[in-house]
């Protein structure tokens, strides 16, 4: 990677941190470049589409990851590759001291603007599919799939911000248990 490249990529990993911990309103290009440890003419030299064009990048960042982490479970049962995707998110929640949440999730209840709520229409309904036919791949039968796959990801990101919101994570330990129950009688 470039020295170019790789300003550019902490700026986007640093947009996904602030998103995931403070939200669209706390993810100003000044903390971007704070954590990225970049010059302040970065932000024009790498985002000429200003705020909009980091959103886009930092969303495509942080579904790229969670789609590569979840195709690692491919071939594995159903109930395992749920467990997959709930161990992501207690693992984030645990490390971030329940601070941190989904930075899709964050872009999502900020009002955003049409296109950034197309993008973030389009990376729910890509991680709904990946997991339905990660589920499928599991054992699960297809017509089930596809729901169970929408009520793990609609139950899992609520979870996680009622788990932030009262600081425990028992909300979400409440959910993932569910989630099993709901798996187990599908698969």
């Amino acid at each position: 990677m470039s020295p170019r490249e790789n300003v550019r990529s902490k700026m986007i990993d640093g947009a996904v941190i602030l998103l995931a911990t403070r939200g669209v309103e706390g993810t100003s290009f000044k903390e971007v470049l704070g954590i990225a440890n970049a010059p302040r003419g970065s932000v024009y030299h790498h985002f000429r589409g200003g705020k909009s064009e980091l959103l886009h990048a930092a969303l495509d960042r942080t579904s790229g990851r969670a789609l590569e982490a979840m195709e690692a479970t491919r071939g594995q049962s159903a109930l395992e590759v749920l467990e997959r995707f709930l161990a992501l998110w207690r693992e984030l929640l645990d490390y971030s001291q329940l601070r941190a949440g989904c930075a899709v999730v964050s872009v999502t209840v900020a009002g955003p603007e049409g296109d950034i709520l197309e993008h973030v229409g389009a990376i729910f309904r890509t991680w709904i599919d990946q997991i339905a036919e990660l589920f499928v791949v599991g054992g699960m039968a297809e017509d089930a799939a596809d729901t169970m796959a929408t009520v793990t990801i609609a139950a899992t990101e609520g979870a996680v911000i009622v788990s932030r919101a009262e600081q425990s994570r028992a909300p979400f330990d409440e959910v993932a248990n569910t989630l099993r129950d709901l798996v187990r009688s599908q698969a």
